[in-house]
Order: C-alpha cells, then structure tokens, then sequence
C-alpha cells in the first residue's frame, strides 16, 4: 500500500530537516509538498532538489497546489501564532495536522508516553523540544510512585535557537509547564529555557528534578532507564548524561498540598543529553532534532490509523 501524502509549512531549519528524515527514513510517509514564503529559501530549494513539490505562497498556496487534494496529514513547522490560521484552514478541508509550534490548539503529544491515545485526534502539539526530551522521565517517575512537583531545565545551543524559537520563549515556558502535568502526569510543573551562548557550540542538555513519594529507588531507575531506550528507538542521540541521583527532602522545605512538615519526600533528579543526527542540522542542535523525529513518529502513528480505517 502507498505510504500516506503529507506536506511540511514552514521551509526553516526545523521544516528542512523532518523533510529530510522523511524522506530518508519513513516507509509510511510519502512527501508531495513543502511550503514556505520566502522564494529563496533554502528549505525550498534543497526541496525541489529532492524533487518534491514546492510552493512559497504559503497555506493559500498549498491549497492551490494539485497535490493538496491527495494530502492527508500537514506538519506546521511555522510559528505559534501562524498555526491558528492554518489549523483553521486545514480542518475546512479534512486535513490532520501535527504541530511542532507551541501553540497548543490540540492535545499534546509525546510519542513515548502517549502517542497511541492521541493517534485519532485531528490536531496535535508537539508540546516544545523541552518536552518532548523531558516529559518521557516525568512519566517514567510517576508510573512508579506519584510526582508531586515537577520541573525542567532545557538548555540549548544559542547557535540552535532560530527566530521561531526566540520569539515563542513564553509560549515555550507555558506549554511545557502544562504539558508536565497533563501529559507528564506530575501535580504542578515547572519548566525553564536556557539559551547558551558557549562556544563551539554545546548539544542540548536537560535536567528533570521530581518531587515524589518515597519509593523502591532501583524500580525508579529501571523505569527511567526503560523510558530512555524506548525514546532511544527513534531519537538515537538521546541519553542519560550521568547517574540518576536521589535524596531525602523534607516537605517543610518544598510547599507540596496535603503534605504535613514532617514528611520526607523523595527528590530525584535526572540528567540527559540530545545530540542531533545530523540529518541537516549540526550534531549540537538536538533541541530540533528531537522535535522533528517525534514529528515523524506521531506522523506514522497517524498515517497508520487512517490505513487502518480505509481497510
């Protein structure tokens, strides 16, 4: 059976490489359009190199194409607040959408936690790169005993950080706090950006601190380090940084409801790693890497249902 037609807006950085991968790497996916708006794009020019169709009209330009009829699931690789019309346009047309802005019109998805529940949704986010590195340990903590508070810090290469990503920090900040909870499965989250100067270059790192319930410390590890290679297994650059380390913390310290002062808590912190797969972008640039693979995941998820449904 033929894979299903998709089509990437957004011919920047992020939208270059998930039409690399795609194309290299997916037999479920078959690439009949990148759009962009800037003529000379690079993103558009390495397209019609690889000879994919291209249109630098923007949406109203997809929807002229010939190939659009054909096109069952659109990556928006754009900005927040360009999303809002093109999901608006998109669903005039029956068109499923995967979206890598943080602008959160439909639920959020991490591929290693939830991606089989959210395979039949019309629209979903792709949360943040912050998330989508971090929510995975968030859940590994919590299938083992309740996270009470949880909070992330993503740090990335300044070199990395496109003019999409600097101008949606806050966005960034919101989406992945909410996504922590909602999807992560902690009571209260907390997330945090940073933008690293350093030169050469450092690969993105991301730190997760849980606030929990006292629990098994090895069943913890197991769980987290299970979590890891299941990510792993399309985001090969992803890994452990150091090992995991867990202290007592007494509740007075950390304001958590419905615990009593005299409480321990357990804190355990995780660091990890993301270097990139250099598909397009250099090897330090896994805060994008890891956007698009899990892109191509949840497209394949996505592509699968519908065949599924055709049969």
């Amino acid at each position: 059976m033929a894979g299903a037609k998709v089509a990437i807006i957004g011919s920047g950085n992020i939208g270059t490489d998930l039409m690399i991968k795609i194309k290299r790497l997916s037999k479920v996916l078959d690439l009949a359009a990148v759009v962009g708006i800037d003529p000379e794009s690079e993103g558009l020019r390495r397209a019609g190199r690889m000879n994919v169709a291209t249109t630098a009209g923007g949406i109203d330009g997809l929807i002229r194409m010939p190939q659009f009829e054909d096109i069952e699931i659109v990556f928006d690789a754009t900005s927040a607040g360009a999303h809002k019309r093109h999901d608006a346009v998109l669903r005039q047309h029956g068109k499923r959408v995967v979206d890598l802005t943080p602008a959160a019109i439909g639920p959020y998805a991490v591929p290693s936690v939830n991606g089989d529940a959210i395979r039949d949704e019309v629209n979903v986010n792709l949360v943040t790169c912050g998330g989508q590195a971090t929510i995975p340990i968030v859940a590994a903590v919590g299938r083992v005993t309740p996270v009470h508070y949880a909070e992330i810090v993503a740090s990335i290469s300044s070199k990395s950080a496109g003019p999409g990503t600097r101008a949606n920090i806050d966005e960034f900040t919101e989406t992945t706090s909410r996504a922590i909870v909602t999807v992560g499965g902690a009571n209260q989250g907390k997330a945090i950006i940073i933008l690293n100067p350093a030169e050469p270059p450092l690969i993105m790192r991301n730190t997760v601190f849980c606030l929990c319930d006292p629990g098994e410390e090895t069943t913890i590890s197991a769980s987290i380090e299970d979590m890891v290679m299941k990510v792993r297994s399309f985001v090969p650059g992803y890994r452990l940084k150091q090992d995991i380390q867990f202290d007592p913390v007494r509740s007075a310290l950390t304001p958590i409801a419905g615990k009593t002062a005299s409480e321990t808590l357990l804190k355990v912190a995780v660091f990890l790693e993301v270097e990139g797969a250099g598909h397009y972008l250099p090897g330090y640039a896994g805060n994008l890497d890891i956007m698009t693979s899990a892109a191509v995941r949840i497209g394949e998820n996505m592509a699968s249902t519908l065949r599924a449904q055709v049969a």
